[in-house]
């Protein structure tokens, strides 16, 4: 729901109200935005995009001189040949699971790779803006609506760190959150509805947390310090989780501050939006009539589940292309 220079990163104040009845006790929460600054149109200056350009230029110099290969992309096959499948399923009940061939986003595995994208930085005063493709995530979705799914899909999530805890020391997720914006005021904006979470190229899961609540197994990996959670404003995120549904996330690692950290130079205040440009050279789309839409709908659309898959998905991907650069010398001694 944010990030995007359309609708800038918020920081949250809350006033919580408590009714108590004979029989019940509701909690009802009120949740004021003010809007920060966003500096992604503000043109670079001239030494901030030398910063940027000489950035890239030793990630790319310390990539091609290691051993570590990129890893490959495989496709996601739902439906084989012993467990034929129809192709047409049942929305209700049940987790959905789609290919991003489903969803109309083809997949194409020579799109991505764990480095900076290439650019010219020879850019016209005036900071030109580039035009790139939109990034969509091309792998298997998952969509979880119950109680019994989200914690079906989190124990896969789960199995799934561990194994890339074993394979190379750490373990990290991007995270997001989606909720039903009120237009009206006085009417308090929505709970956190969606958590979508991904951790590689080949899967992606979209929780609807409105409907399931968080269940025991998902509080359990949302408050464990040894997965790493990313995300743009994760910060806020993991407040209004917190508000909404009294759950930690521990272990947050904001991709604006990282991105600050690896250029160096004056700050910036980046959206998603605009590191997803800067550094992987594709334009994350922003639609106004989805990204304010109805989070707590059930089901979610298509479209929505794209939009929430891709959002998390670009989270992680930009963390491991961050990671390539090298760590400042005046960044290593302040850490």
């Amino acid at each position: 729901m944010k990030n995007s220079p359309e609708n800038p990163q918020f920081s949250s104040t809350r006033t919580t109200q408590t009714t108590i009845s004979t029989t019940t006790t509701s909690t009802s929460t009120t949740t004021e935005f003010q809007a920060v600054d966003d500096d992604w149109d503000k043109p670079f200056s001239n030494e901030e995009l030398e910063a940027i350009e000489a950035a890239f230029e030793a990630a790319t110099l310390t990539l091609s001189s290691s051993s570590i290969k990129t890893p490959r992309r495989t496709s996601v096959v739902i439906d084989d040949e012993e467990n034929a499948r129809p192709t047409t399923r049942r929305r209700l009940p049940g987790s959905i699971s789609c290919s991003n061939a489903e969803l109309g986003s083809p997949l194409n595995a020579g799109s991505f790779a764990l480095t900076p994208c290439s650019r010219n930085w020879a850019f016209p005063q005036g900071n030109v803006k580039m035009k790139y493709q939109a990034l969509n995530f091309g792998g298997r979705i998952v969509y979880s609506r119950s109680t019994e799914e989200v914690e079906e899909a989190t124990l896969q999530i789960l199995e799934f760190l561990e194994a890339q805890k074993r394979k190379s020391g750490r373990a990290v997720l991007g995270l997001d959150i989606e909720w039903k914006p009120s237009f009206d005021r006085g009417i308090p904006q929505g709970k956190a509805a969606v958590m979508q979470i991904c951790g590689d190229m080949n899967i992606c899961y979209v929780l609807h947390i409105f409907h399931s609540g968080i269940p025991g197994s998902l509080q359990s990996l949302l408050e464990d310090s040894t997965y790493i959670k990313v995300g743009v404003g994760i910060d806020n995120d993991a407040v209004k989780v917190f508000h909404d549904h009294n759950v930690s996330i521990k272990s947050l690692e904001d991709l604006s501050s990282l991105a600050n950290q690896k250029l160096g130079g004056v700050p910036k205040q980046w959206s998603l939006s605009s590191l997803v440009e800067t550094f992987i050279c594709k334009q994350l789309l922003k639609p106004k009539k989805i990204r304010l839409g109805n989070w707590e709908a059930d089901p979610l659309s298509k479209a929505q589940l794209q939009y929430a898959a891709t959002d998390a998905f670009a989270s992680w991907f930009l963390y491991e292309v961050l990671q390539s650069f090298q760590e400042l010398p005046e960044n290593q001694k302040k850490n």
